[in-house]
C-alpha cells in the first residue's frame, strides 16, 4: 500500500481530527487542490521542500529544493512547516487500522516520499472475496477518508512495494508463481538502490529490472564499489523471492494465547465475564509449560462486523496465576468492551512475557514470608494501576543532587524498590520536609551566626544546641530546573541543624549571603524539614 505524498495527506486531514489545529492556515485564494502547496524543514542551507502536493509538483518543484528558489519561481507558492514526527504517528496509526485486513501489519517509512504500508495477507486473501476484491475494498475505504492510495499484490513484499510505486493503474496483481514476468518491465527505481547506485546502473545501460536478469551475480557485484554491488544483487533476489525479507510489523504477535470462539456472538460483558477463567487457566498453562510470567496481557473480542475491540493491562512483575490475570482484567473494566452487535470470539494473550523467578523451597526456619510479602505488594499494584491507570501509581526514588527539592524523583511503581544513589556524604538529613520551605523569623547574636531564637508558625523557639552551617550552592549547571523551584534556590544556603528547648529539632537555613549576593536584598531565614 503506497501513500502518495503522505505528509500533505495528513497535513489536510488535521482539521478533521477532534482537536487538532493546523500548523499553518490553508493557502488563500483557491482550493487546495489547485493551489501550490509544499512543506519545508531546516536544513544545513535554510529552508528546504520536504513535501509537495501534486499542483507543485506540476510546477516544476522537487523535493529538497531551496525554499527561496521555489518562492523564485512559483511566488504563489504556499507553505507550511514539516513536521516528521506527527507524520510517522499517523502511519503507526493507520497500519494499527489495517490489522482488519490481516495481523501483521508493517509501516514502510524508510525513504522519504515513499511511505506506505506493508500487510502479510499470505493465505488470507479469500476471506475478503480475493485478491481484486480485497484491493478494491481497501482502496474505496482510503478514498472514503480521502487519503490517496496505490495498490499491489505480489509473491514477495519488494515485487508488491515496486508494483504499487511504479507499475500502471491504482491496483496491481502479479499472479501467483509469475512474479518475475511481472517486474522484469520496471524501472530500476523499484529495486529500493540508493541515488549512487542508480546512477551507475543507468550509465551501463541497465535501466529496467529485467535487464538485470541475463547478468551474472558476481560480475554484477564487482561493477560497485564497496558495498554497492552486494546491495544490487540483493534487492533483486529479494523482488524475485530467491532471499528472504524480514517483515516487522507494526504490533508483533502475542507471544502467549488462548483462543475461543462461539457459534452465537455474545452480546453482553456478564457472558464475556463467564468465559475469562477458562482463557486465564489456558494462558496460564501456557506460560507455567515455559517458565515464563505475563508483563501484559490483552484480552481482544472479534466483533461480527469485523472490527475488534480490547482492553490491556500491564504488570509490575511476572506473574502466570490465573486467579491474578483474571482480577486484573476485571479491575481494567470490561464494561470497556465495545461489544457493537456481538462477538464471536474471544482472545486472551501475554503480549509480553519474562522468566519468572526462581524460588528457594520452604525449609526450617525460613517461612517465606518475604516471597509472600513481594508477590502480595505485586497484586496491589497492578490492581491500583488497573483501576486507577498506567502512570496513576508510582514510588519515591533518590536522585544525584544538591539540593534537597530535587533530591528525590517519582519513577513508576516496582515491587523491588529502586536503587539509591551511592553517596559519598552521608549527612543526616530531615524526614520530614516542606515544599516549599516556610519563612521563620529569627534573632542572632551575629548577623553570620546561628540564629539564637526563631519564631516558626507563631510560635517562638528557643534554640539550645545548633550544628553548622552546610553550605549549599545552586546547581548552575541546571539553571531552568533552579528556576522552577523557588527564589531562595538560586541563591547560596547555610544549613543549620538546631534544637529548641523542648528537645525538638530542625533544619534551617539562611537564603543568600550578607554582602556578596543581591546587596539590595538582607538574606532571609526558612524551615526546610523536622528531624523525627
Amino acid at each position: 500500500m503506497w501513500l502518495p505524498d503522505w505528509p500533505i495527506t495528513v497535513w489536510r486531514r488535521q482539521d478533521r481530527t477532534p482537536g487538532a489545529r493546523r500548523s499553518a492556515p490553508p493557502p488563500e485564494g483557491a482550493p487546495f487542490a489547485l493551489a501550490p502547496f509544499a512543506l519545508v524543514e531546516r536544513g544545513a542551507r535554510g529552508l528546504t521542500l520536504s513535501a509537495l502536493n501534486p499542483v507543485a509538483r506540476a510546477a516544476g518543484l522537487r523535493e529538497g529544493q531551496a525554499h527561496a528558489d521555489a518562492c523564485a519561481i512559483l511566488p504563489a507558492l504556499a507553505s507550511a512547516p514539516a513536521e516528521p514526527e506527527r507524520d510517522a504517528d499517523a502511519l503507526r496509526r493507520l497500519a494499527l487500522w489495517a490489522e482488519r485486513f490481516s495481523p501483521a501489519v508493517a509501516a514502510d517509512a524508510l525513504i522519504p516520499g515513499q511511505e506506505g504500508l506493508l500487510l502479510d495477507m499470505t493465505g488470507g486473501a479469500h476471506l475478503f472475496g480475493g485478491e481484486a476484491a480485497l484491493l478494491a475494498d481497501i482502496h474505496a475505504r482510503l478514498a472514503r477518508a480521502d487519503i490517496p492510495a496505490r495498490l499491489a499484490i505480489a509473491d514477495t513484499a519488494a515485487a508488491a512495494w515496486a508494483l504499487a510505486r511504479h507499475g500502471e493503474g491504482a491496483q496491481a496483481i502479479a499472479p501467483p508463481g509469475r512474479t518475475r514476468e511481472a517486474v522484469e518491465g520496471l524501472p530500476v527505481e523499484a529495486l529500493r538502490l540508493e541515488g549512487s547506485a542508480l546512477v551507475l546502473l543507468r550509465r551501463f545501460g541497465l535501466r529496467h529490472v529485467g535487464d538485470l536478469y541475463g547478468l551474472p551475480r558476481a560480475g554484477l557485484a564487482r561493477r560497485f564499489r564497496g558495498p554497492q554491488g552486494l546491495r544490487v544483487v540483493e534487492r533483486l533476489d529479494q523482488i524475485l523471492g530467491a532471499s528472504a525479507e524480514v517483515l516487522r510489523p507494526e504490533r508483533p504477535a502475542a507471544l502467549y494465547r488462548a483462543w475461543t470462539v462461539f457459534a452465537d456472538p455474545l452480546a453482553d460483558n456478564e457472558s464475556v465475564a463467564y468465559q475469562l477463567p477458562a482463557l486465564a487457566q489456558a494462558l496460564a498453562e501456557q506460560l507455567d509449560r515455559d517458565g515464563q510470567g505475563a508483563r501484559s496481557v490483552r484480552l481482544v473480542g472479534f466483533r461480527v462486523d469485523g472490527r475488534t475491540t480490547a482492553i490491556e493491562a500491564a504488570l509490575s512483575a511476572p506473574a502466570a496465576a490465573p486467579a491474578h490475570l483474571l482480577r486484573l482484567l476485571k479491575e481494567r473494566g470490561l464494561e470497556r468492551l465495545d461489544l457493537g452487535f456481538g462477538i464471536d470470539a474471544l482472545m486472551l494473550c501475554a503480549d509480553k512475557a519474562e522468566p519468572m523467578r526462581a524460588r528457594q523451597i520452604e525449609t526450617p526456619g525460613q517461612d517465606g514470608a518475604d516471597d509472600v510479602a513481594d508477590d502480595a505488594l505485586a497484586a496491589l499494584i497492578d490492581r491500583l494501576r488497573a483501576r486507577l491507570g498506567d502512570g496513576a501509581v508510582g514510588r519515591p526514588r533518590q536522585r544525584e543532587s544538591w539540593i534537597p527539592e530535587r533530591g528525590e524523583i517519582w519513577v513508576r511503581a516496582e515491587p523491588a524498590p529502586p536503587k539509591a544513589p551511592d553517596r559519598d556524604d552521608e549527612r543526616p538529613r530531615p524526614i520530614l520536609m516542606f515544599d516549599p520551605p516556610e519563612p521563620v523569623q529569627t534573632l542572632a547574636e551575629l548577623p553570620d551566626g546561628v540564629p539564637a531564637r526563631f519564631t516558626w508558625r507563631r510560635a517562638p523557639r528557643r534554640v539550645v544546641k545548633a550544628e553548622g552551617p552546610e553550605r549549599l550552592a545552586p546547581e548552575w549547571w541546571k539553571a531552568e530546573a533552579s528556576e522552577r523551584l523557588g527564589p531562595w534556590a538560586q541563591r547560596t544556603r547555610d544549613y543549620y541543624r538546631v534544637e529548641d528547648e523542648q528537645g525538638r529539632r530542625y533544619w534551617i537555613f539562611r537564603e543568600g549571603l550578607y554582602g556578596r549576593e543581591d546587596a539590595d536584598r538582607i538574606p532571609g531565614w526558612w524551615l526546610h524539614g523536622v528531624f523525627a
